[in-house]
């Protein structure tokens, strides 16, 4: 009963393989090689998975090949392999069996709850309690498709008999209070009558009803009642003219002589009958109805009664009287030849008893069954003859001797047992004598008491009375013995629950748990061998105690398996996230499709952040997964952003050659140019959609705008500032790193000073190159070749960095 908690219900029988001697690097690699082919070879083969775990030295290549390993016997045998050398494989084929047990278990709570209700199908009488009982068990099992349906069914069908129960109930119910209510309808007689026969009819059919054993055992007995009362009061006989009383006179058997000669008294209006009268009518009644069924001592008594109390009859009930009297005494004549018919039957029967071999108690049983129906024919069929009845009672008598002499003997060794339990009482107070006086080992009384409880229990039969007053004696002796011992056990006790409350206490997520629970063990263990409790007490503990311990197990087991469920529950998300965005395809325009790839890996990776642990085995694979996964989705949009800026890059150098190219024109000469034209080929150029799409686009409105009657200025214009020009072209070239070459070096340090000068007496941020170049392109001026040559220079240089 003690035995220690962590050790397993069944210990493995499969011996671990002793460990081979260490290879050469070389012949290891190899085998690893061959058997993680093998491994990835499986593709579900558990019999060779099985096979490669068993001989596989490698951890990796077993718990790769533990992957395929999917049903309880195969799991069972693995589990017992690598028990004591493989740990992680261990823990998965524990996991996996842990949860098709679970499985099983539910499927057998389901299947339990299905037979239930078969059974309730079958059973006559079906009650709704009993239905709500089998719906709170399946409350509480999980869902098992495999049973769902057909547990379905039997529920409906269990639910259209409750509802036949109730539906057959309120029918009659219902019919009954329609019977009831006959009398007072006001219908003629004769329909009445009709109406109650119909009713009458359907008691049959509700009798017949297949949900009859169900209804309430009083329902169809008071319906029955209800057609009788009805049918009595609706068939009310119609009473017989009064006879007058001169010529009723004669008629009465019990008037006296001088009444017939008193004279003639005037007519008196009928009275009302006595109250002794209805009674005299009604046992009359009671004796026919007594004689009917066969009853004759209870007709005997209401005869009996009826002629201790005579009263005034009608000549048709006098004769009604006499005719009911002569069937009696017909029904007993007939009754005390039965009688006698029956006494040498009775007789013949004891007689043969002595034949049967019968056991004591059932010999006894018999005789006095005998006597007893014997004294029954007495009253139904009076006295029998004095020789009969000699007879009948030397037969019992001489049957009934053997079970005399075994009971003589039985009460012999009731005496003999009463001494015997004087003597063990008396043992029992020198004892405790002894104990009194000091120096006892308690475990040394324990075992005595006992000992003399089991010798008083093994005792034989006393009689009653007498085992009554030996029983009280003896558990005041030994009480008295056992004095010391039961305050000590209730230290103990106190000991054991205070165990208890701190096995009750551990809180099973600590990590110290088991050792804490292994040193109440240890400790419960202790107290038990220095002093056992009553065995009762004992076992009540100990069952406490182990259920509190096998409740920490329980827990910490169940949080393992819902954290390996949720990890893995975790890793089925994440492996979703990453499947997502390995099939994710996009289209349209760049723009959308860029939008459409931002919100997808902004949406994954929101989702990757919301999930929880994965298991420790699968994660570097998932993450690394996951970083592809969205490597791949974040190139797509790399891509387009190259494609779009290359795109953009063309527009912009093709929007300023345009822009430059009109300028031009507006400042060689005065040849007419045709605005149509020029707008045109801007309308041919894609927009850019930016601050350089405003300042270009405002650059040739205005260029277009000089052609009304202010081209000469707008020339002037462009030709004041192409100093401007270039000393902005010099002063960015100088900010984005560019060289300006050997021509503009003079002119580049010059520039080089005053950006330094300026930049240390501002104490302001100097302006990005994307900026300055945005002025540069809005500035109208003329550029040569080389001019417009250096511009380009600079904005591939800006545009890459911008891309970048």
């Amino acid at each position: 009963m003690f035995d220690f908690l962590f050790k397993r219900a069944t210990e493995s029988s499969v011996v671990p393989p002793a460990p081979a001697p260490a290879p050469e690097p070389d012949a290891a690699a190899g085998r690893r090689d061959e058997q993680a082919q093998r491994a990835a070879a499986l593709n579900g083969n558990e019999a060779a998975a099985v096979a490669l775990i068993l001989e596989s030295e490698f951890a990796g290549v077993r718990l790769t090949a533990a992957e395929h390993v999917q049903s309880q016997a195969a799991l069972e045998q693995v589990l017992q392999a690598v028990r004591n050398t493989d740990r992680r494989v261990a823990k998965l084929m524990q996991s996996r069996l842990d949860a098709i047990r679970y499985q099983q278990a539910e499927l057998q709570k389901a299947q339990a709850c299905l037979d239930l209700a078969q059974r309730l199908l079958q059973d006559e009488k079906l009650t709704p309690n009993q239905v709500a009982e089998l719906d709170r068990q399946w409350l509480v099992v999980a869902d098992v498709p495999a049973l769902a349906e057909q547990f379905a069914s039997a529920r409906a069908a269990l639910a259209a008999r409750l509802e036949e129960q109730v539906t057959l109930q309120r029918t009659i119910i219902d019919a009954m209070a329609a019977v009831r209510k006959l009398p007072d309808a006001g219908l003629p007689a004769e329909e009445a009558l009709q109406t109650l026969e119909r009713h009458a009819a359907a008691e049959a059919e509700y009798q017949n009803a297949p949900e009859h054993n169900a209804l309430p055992r009083h329902l169809l007995s008071d319906y029955a009642q209800a057609l009788a009362q009805v049918r009595a009061a609706l068939t009310v006989p119609v009473k017989p003219a009064p006879v007058a009383e001169p010529e009723a006179a004669p008629a009465v058997a019990e008037a006296a002589p001088d009444q017939a000669a008193a004279p003639k008294q005037p007519k008196q209006p009928k009275q009302p009958p006595k109250e002794a009268d209805k009674k005299f009518l009604e046992t009359l009644e009671a004796m026919e109805a007594a004689l009917e069924h066969g009853q004759l001592h209870i007709a005997g008594e209401h005869d009996k009664w009826l002629r201790e109390h005579k009263t005034r009859l009608s000549h048709a009930q006098t004769e009604h009287l006499n005719h009911v009297r002569a069937e009696l005494k017909r029904l007993g004549d007939w009754a005390r030849w039965g009688g006698n018919v029956s006494r040498e039957e009775l007789v013949k029967a004891v007689e043969e008893l002595p034949g049967q071999k019968l056991a004591m108690s059932e010999l006894a049983k018999k005789v006095g069954s005998m006597r007893d129906r014997w004294k029954a024919l007495d009253a139904v069929s009076g006295h029998a003859p004095k020789s009969l009845w000699e007879r009948f009672d030397a037969a019992c008598t001489a049957a009934y001797a053997p079970a005399a002499a075994h009971f003589k003997q039985l009460a012999d060794e009731r005496h003999a047992n009463a001494a015997k339990a004087q003597a063990l009482i008396s043992e029992t107070q020198a004892l405790a004598e002894s104990v009194a006086a000091g120096g006892a080992d308690l475990k040394n009384v324990a075992a005595a008491g006992q000992r003399l409880r089991q010798m008083w229990t093994r005792l034989g039969t006393i009689d009653r009375k007498e085992k009554r007053k030996l029983d009280q004696t003896f558990d005041k002796v030994l009480a008295h013995m056992l004095s010391p011992l039961s305050e000590q056990r209730k230290v103990e006790a106190a000991k054991r629950e205070q165990l208890i409350v701190e096995a009750e206490a551990l809180e099973p997520s600590d990590r110290q748990t088991l050792d804490k629970l292994r040193r109440l063990q240890e400790r419960w263990q202790e107290q038990a061998k220095a002093l056992p409790l009553e065995r009762k007490i004992e076992q009540a503990l100990w069952q406490r105690f182990r259920a509190a311990c096998d409740a920490i197990f329980s827990r910490r087991k169940e949080t393992a398996h819902a954290a390996d469920h949720e990890r893995k529950a975790q890793l089925h998300a994440r492996e979703a996230i990453c499947k997502e965005l390995e099939e994710a395809t996009f289209s349209g325009e760049d723009k959308a499709q860029l939008a459409t790839i931002a919100k997808a890996l902004k949406d994954a990776a929101t989702a990757w952040h919301a999930t929880g642990i994965v298991p420790r085995a699968a994660e570097a694979r998932i993450n690394q997964r996951y970083h592809n996964a969205v490597g791949k989705v974040q190139g797509q949009a790399d891509a387009i952003k190259r494609r779009a800026g290359a795109a953009q890059a063309n527009a912009l150098r093709d929007k300023l050659r345009l822009c430059q190219s009109l300028e031009s024109a507006l400042g060689a000469d005065s040849s007419a140019i045709d605005a149509t034209d020029w707008q045109a080929r801007w309308a041919e150029l894609p927009s850019l959609g930016n601050e350089y799409e405003r300042a270009l686009n405002g650059r040739f409105t205005a260029a277009l705008g000089a052609l009304n009657g202010e081209r000469s200025a707008y020339a002037q214009q462009l030709e004041r500032n192409r100093a401007k020009l270039l000393d902005e072209v010099l002063r960015l070239e100088i900010v984005a790193g560019v060289d300006s070459g050997a021509e503009f070096a003079r002119e580049r340090l010059k520039m080089q000073v005053e950006v330094l000068q300026s930049s240390l007496k501002s104490g302001q941020k100097p302006q990005s190159a994307s900026a300055a170049y945005l002025q540069l392109c809005a500035m109208p001026a003329l550029a040569d070749a080389r001019t417009a040559s250096r511009i380009e220079q600079l904005f591939r240089r800006i545009g890459a960095s911008e891309r970048a």
